[in-house]
C-alpha cells in the first residue's frame, strides 16, 4: 500500500469520524443549542441533521422535553454501535498514522516520585526492546496527568491513587505502604508502628491538593475523625522530607525500597488500614494507543511484575 493511499484513507476515515461525532456530541449535552455550540455549527443544522438521521433509520432518537432532548431506548441502543464504530475509526486512523509516520515518541506522564526508580526502570526495560523509541517524560500531579491523558495530550501516565476521570482504562502495578515522616527526636520516632490519630495534634508538612501521597493523607485523617492541621504544602515529596527533618512538622512519605532522606528524618509505619497508595498505569478510552505507546505500556507490566 502506498503512502498516497494511506493519506487518502486517512482523510475518508476523518470524514466519517465527523460524520459520527456530532450524534455523540448531542447525547452528551442533551440540548441541541449547546451541542451545535461545541461543534461550531448553527442549531439548524444540527436539528435537519438528527431529523434526517431518524427519517433514515426509521425511528426517533431522542424524546423531547421543551429545549431538552434524552436519548430514549432506541437511542441508547444506535449510540452504543455508534460508539463502538467511532472507536474502531481512531484506532485504524492510528495505525495508519503508525504506518506512514512510523511513530516513536510516547508522551509519558508520572508523579515526581516515581522519577527516582519506576520510571527508570520503565525507561531501561523499554530501550532493550526498542532502542530507537523515544519517551516525552512529564511530571505533575495525579489530577493533571490523568486529566491530559483523558484529553489525548499524554499517551499514558503513571498515577496514584486511581483517578476519578470517566474514559481512563487504569491498570493497578503496585501498592506502596505510607508511613508517619517523623524529626528523630519526636516522642514517636522510636517506636515499631504508629496510627494517624496519635498525630492528631501534630502541624503537618504535606502534599499540595491533587498529588497522590496528600490523598492518602486526607483519607486516613479523615476514616479517624479529623482534619489535618497543615502547616506547609509541597509540591516535591523531597520538600516535605526536608521540612520534617527540620523540626518544621511531621507528614507521611512512602515507604521505598532505596530511599533517599534527609539526616534527620524517621519513617514509622502506620497500623491504619488505608495507609498505603495503589500505583496505576491510566491510557484513555477514546484516544487509541499508537504501537509504540502499546509497547511502554507492556513494558510497564513487566516491571511491576518483576517488582511485586
Amino acid at each position: 500500500m502506498t503512502i498516497r493511499l494511506l493519506i487518502h484513507l486517512m482523510h475518508k476515515m476523518g470524514h466519517m469520524r465527523d460524520h459520527l461525532r456530532w450524534l455523540l456530541v448531542l447525547a452528551e449535552e442533551e440540548n441541541v443549542t449547546a451541542a451545535a455550540a461545541r461543534l461550531h455549527l448553527s442549531q439548524p443544522t444540527v436539528s435537519r441533521a438528527l431529523a434526517r438521521l431518524e427519517r433514515e433509520l426509521g425511528s426517533t432518537l431522542f424524546d423531547r422535553h421543551g429545549r431538552r432532548i434524552a436519548l430514549n431506548d432506541a437511542g441508547r441502543i444506535y449510540l452504543e454501535q455508534v460508539r463502538r464504530a467511532d472507536l474502531a475509526l481512531a484506532t485504524g486512523a492510528q495505525r495508519l498514522r503508525d504506518s506512514r509516520d512510523r511513530v516513536r515518541l510516547v508522551r509519558l506522564g508520572f508523579l515526581h516520585s516515581f522519577g527516582t526508580w519506576l520510571v527508570p526502570e520503565i525507561i531501561q526495560t523499554t530501550r532493550r526492546k526498542d532502542p530507537g523509541l523515544r519517551c516525552e517524560l512529564i511530571q505533575d500531579a495525579s489530577d493533571a496527568i490523568s486529566r491530559r491523558v483523558a484529553e489525548g495530550r499524554l499517551d499514558l501516565g503513571i498515577v496514584s491513587p486511581r483517578p476519578a476521570q470517566s474514559g481512563l482504562v487504569w491498570r493497578r502495578l503496585l501498592h506502596q505502604r505510607v508511613c508517619a515522616a517523623l524529626p528523630q527526636d519526636h516522642p514517636y520516632a522510636t517506636r515499631s508502628s504508629i496510627r494517624i490519630a496519635d498525630l492528631r495534634d501534630e502541624r503537618m508538612i504535606a502534599m499540595a491538593p491533587g498529588f497522590g501521597v496528600r490523598q492518602v493523607l486526607d483519607d486516613v485523617c479523615a476514616a479517624a475523625g479529623f482534619a489535618p492541621d497543615i502547616a506547609y504544602e509541597c509540591q516535591e515529596l523531597s520538600t516535605v522530607a526536608g521540612l520534617v527533618a527540620a523540626g518544621a512538622g511531621a507528614g507521611l512519605l512512602p515507604d521505598e525500597a532505596e530511599p533517599r532522606h534527609p539526616s534527620g528524618l524517621t519513617l514509622v509505619p502506620l497500623d491504619d488500614a488505608d495507609a498505603g497508595r495503589d500505583i496505576g498505569l491510566v491510557w484513555s478510552r477514546k484516544h487509541p494507543l499508537s504501537h509504540a505507546a502499546t509497547l511502554v505500556r507492556d513494558c510497564t507490566d513487566e516491571v511491576s511484575s518483576l517488582r511485586r
